[in-house]
């Protein structure tokens, strides 16, 4: 474990700082090797400072997997805008299954969140709202892909086709980041877009 050196911040970033911490205690050794302390120590902070920006650890905790799902879903609206309507499907599918976001230590963060999603209100509802906020983001992908191409979808539509590439994407990106060594370069992204052609009607693979 390396610490930090002391160094003055302005408060959000000193909040950004002490997530980061609490972030790799978690990745390296799980929430239980996430106390206090240990993230005073990498953030090179006290004890006290972390109290004034947090009134608890579990205040913490529900900021550190806040900002872990909204890096997902930044890496999720990069993809996409950087491409024209009718290719952002395609694009979505790449970002989901490839690095940075197919990534062990991503995974290891999610996986010690969710457990606790149901013992604790608030990581429960963050999950909720992160998990709504995703789905919906895979709907307007869907849905400029059907205007793109001319057809009309119900909403309700939609929302079932999002439902279920969700559920795809979901179950590969934790394949490959808990073993990606099992599959053959480029044979799990060939898996989710042949899946996401079949759900969705769309030919992605050459485009």
């Amino acid at each position: 474990m390396s610490r930090k050196p002391f160094r003055r911040a302005g408060d959000a970033e000193r909040r950004a700082d002490l997530i980061e911490a609490m972030l790799d205690c978690i990745a390296e050794g799980g929430i239980q090797n996430a106390t206090v302390r240990e993230v005073a120590e990498r953030a090179g902070v006290s004890g006290g400072l972390i109290r004034h920006y947090f009134e608890t650890k579990e205040h913490l905790l529900h900021a550190a997997y806040h900002a872990t799902m909204e890096e997902m879903m930044a890496l999720g609206n990069e993809a996409i805008a950087a491409c024209p309507p009718k290719a952002r499907l395609k694009a979505f599918v790449v970002a989901c299954l490839t690095p940075p976001m197919i990534d062990p230590r991503r995974l290891s963060l999610w996986a010690a969140f969710i457990a606790m999603a149901h013992a604790d209100p608030a990581m429960g509802k963050i999950h909720r709202e992160t998990y709504g906020a995703y789905r919906i983001l895979i709907e307007n992908v869907i849905a400029e892909a059907f205007s793109e191409a001319g057809r009309v979808a119900p909403q309700a539509v939609v929302r079932r086709l999002a439902i279920e590439v969700n559920a795809v994407l979901d179950g590969l990106w934790l394949e490959g980041s808990l073993a990606g060594d099992m599959f053959d370069d480029g044979e799990l992204l060939q898996a989710g877009l042949h899946a996401v052609e079949a759900i969705t009607g769309f030919t992605l693979e050459g485009e």
